[in-house]
Parts: structure tokens; sequence; C-alpha cells
């Protein structure tokens, strides 16, 4: 690691971060040893920086880390042959262009969809803790106030992850919105969001704040993740991440993209770790805009779904992140009642009583998400 130690001390002279998404590199460690002596030489003489992006971003959870191409090539040359390096690269929610701002609230159509509150009676999802991975979401919103811990905001780690964007506020109400009178109510609505702001206003973010933030649900034990963003290449970086979760006993629901691609989804839901989601309409047949494949492990509701909106209003958006929501729910919902399920239990019970979908060209290898089968289900084990 000699070597490695003489690198450091050009990392501290780093001249902090690019400006533009995507110019950054994730270097991994393939010895924890080697890792922990190169963060704790660095640690020494590392520069206080108010950037939460700039110099080199330590990613325990994966023994990395993030810094400038520039940093990366020295490392790697350092580290000769100890390392691996990848583009830590951009990544963005999932949604498409935003609906319009509605009135009408009270269960929304995707929540009866699915069948959440003939199962209210029995669970309402009590306690569950779950990570929404996301833009934050609006701490003032009525529909939420009852549902929403702390969290983290790690792009301004001294703030609450306030909501920019809308995005999260939208997720998160439909996971856990508990204002039926004045507002809506979601699939779980006494599940606990535990908001993780990792996407800025545009809705961006880099693959290492998913790494912090999938890290932070581990750590915190968080019982389930919602992760509605996506992205075309494979991250090996973020692969290793949701790897480490699901092995920890969190389990990770994400989107599969909005393109309407057939035999190809995104990432991280084209990993087998995860639970892949696809998007329905009113009708129960597959969104025209939804990307399929055989990776798909459950489809729901995600055309055209009310939420939740910035500034306690609610608006109404499409796309697969929609759909992934309201599976977070209905596993909160199981967990309530079973909390002792593993990652890959909960994966079996909800694509096995997943509804056969309408269409005839619709896909046998996965259904559309129903909370009563999946109860129904969770009783026979």
């Amino acid at each position: 690691m000699e070597d490695a130690s003489q690198a450091v001390d050009g990392l501290h002279e780093s001249p902090g971060p690019p400006k533009e998404y995507g110019r950054r590199q994730i270097v991994r460690f393939l010895d924890r040893r080697d890792y922990e002596r190169f963060l704790q030489q660095w640690r020494i003489g590392a520069p206080r920086s108010g950037e939460p992006n700039g110099g080199i971003r330590p990613l325990p959870l994966i023994q990395a880390v993030s810094c400038p191409a520039d940093d990366a090539l020295r490392l790697t040359l350092a580290l000769a042959g100890k390392a691996a390096c990848e583009e830590d690269a951009p990544i963005r929610t999932r949604a498409l262009p935003k609906g319009a701002i509605v009135t009408d609230k009270g269960i929304p159509w995707g929540v009866r969809r699915i069948q959440a509150p003939q199962a209210w009676g029995r669970t309402t999802g009590y306690r569950v803790k779950v990570g929404v991975i996301d833009t934050g979401v609006d701490y003032g919103h009525p529909d939420l106030r009852h549902s929403l811990e702390r969290g983290i905001n790690l792009l301004n780690r001294m703030a609450l992850p306030q909501d920019d964007n809308g995005h999260g506020t939208h997720i998160a109400g439909t996971i856990a919105a508990a204002n039926e009178l004045q507002g809506m109510i979601g699939v779980a609505p006494r599940s606990m969001i535990y908001p993780v702001k990792a996407f800025d206003h545009n809705g961006t973010a880099y693959v290492s704040d998913i790494v912090l933030g999938i890290e932070w649900c581990v750590r915190n034990h968080m019982d389930v993740v919602n992760m509605s963003f996506g992205m075309r290449t494979k991250s090996r970086s973020l692969l290793s991440a949701v790897n480490h979760a699901y092995h920890s006993g969190v389990l990770i629901v994400a989107s599969s993209g909005n393109e309407g691609r057939v035999g190809d989804i995104d990432y991280p839901a084209g990993f087998g770790q995860t639970i892949a989601v696809g998007a329905t309409n009113r009708t129960g047949r597959i969104a025209k805009f939804t990307n399929r494949s055989s990776l798909i492990d459950i489809y729901a509701p995600g055309d055209r779904i009310m939420s939740s909106w910035l500034k306690g209003k609610h608006r109404e958006m499409s796309g697969t992140s929609m759909a992934t929501s309201h599976v977070t729910g209905a596993i909160a919902l199981l967990l309530s009642l079973r909390p002792g399920l593993s990652p890959g239990q909960i994966k079996s019970i909800v694509k096995n009583a997943a509804v056969p979908l309408r269409s005839a060209k619709a896909p046998r290898t996965a259904g559309e998400l129903n909370v009563t089968r999946i109860l129904s289900a969770a009783d026979q084990l």
C-alpha cells in the first residue's frame, strides 16, 4: 500500500468537484486492508469542504471512493492492479412529464386497484421503516406529517431532506399518505417514511449518491427501500451495494424505466436482488410507456397516479416510479404482519400472489400487484 499512500498527497491537492455530472469515477479497492489504510492516511490531511460531491467521497459499504477522474487515474496507477475503476455515472428519477394539479383526492385509483383498503382492517403498515431514496419530501405536507421521520440529506448533511423537485413527495404519498378527509390516503398509511435525499432539484444524482443512500438504509435498519429511478448502463458499484442490502435483510424495490423498451429494463431493477416493477393502467393492461422484459417481477398502477405534491398540493403523474411506490407500500403492509420475512421470501410472495395480466400478449412471467392475495399467501407460510 506504499504506492497508494504516496498518491494521497496528490489527492489532497484536488481542485474540487467538476461542474457537470458524469465526470467522476468510482475506485473500488479489491483488498479491505488496503482500503482501510488508504482512508486512515487520507483522513489525516483531508480538507474540510462544503462541497457535497467535492474531492474524495468514501463509500465504505463497497470499500470504494468516488473522486474526480484525474484523481481516480492517479489512485488506480498507484494501486497497481489492486483496484477496479468505473464511471460515477449520472442517474435520474423515473417519471413522465408532470400532469395537472388536481383537487379530487381521497383514495387514489391505484390504491383501490391493488386492494389495499381491504387489508386495512388487518394491517396499515404500522411502524414499518420505509427508506425512500429520491429528491426528498415536503415536510410541511398535511398528508405526510404523521408519516415522516428525519431521514438524511446527502447533498447537505446539516439540512432536512426537503424536497425541491416534487418527485419524492409524490412517491412518499402513494406509500404512506394518511389524510383521507382533507387529502389522500396511501397504500400503507401507518408506515414510516425515512426520506434519503440523493437527487438534486433536477432529479439527478451520481451512482455514488445512491450507494451512500443504500448504506444509510442498511445502517439504519430500513425494512424496505423504494428506488424510483434508473440508468441504462450496468454499474458494478451499484450492484455491490444492492447485494449488501439484500444480504443484510433490506429489500430494494426499483422501477423498470419509461422508454417503452421490450426485452430491456433499467438498472438497478435489472439486478436479480431487487423487485423490478413495471406499470399498468386503469384497465389492468401494461402501460405503453413501461419498459418490459422477463426480468420484471411485478406490475402495478403507474398511469395518471394522483399523489402528494409540493406546497401541500396534489398532482397526477405517470411512470414506473409511481408503480414502484405501490409495490413498496404493499410490502410495508405485509411486513407489518410478518416482520421476520427475508427479502427472498418477500419477493417470492409478491410474485406468486400476482393477478395474471389481462392482455393476451402480456408476458407470463409477471402479473399485477394484489394485496389481498399477498396477505393470503403469507397466511399459508
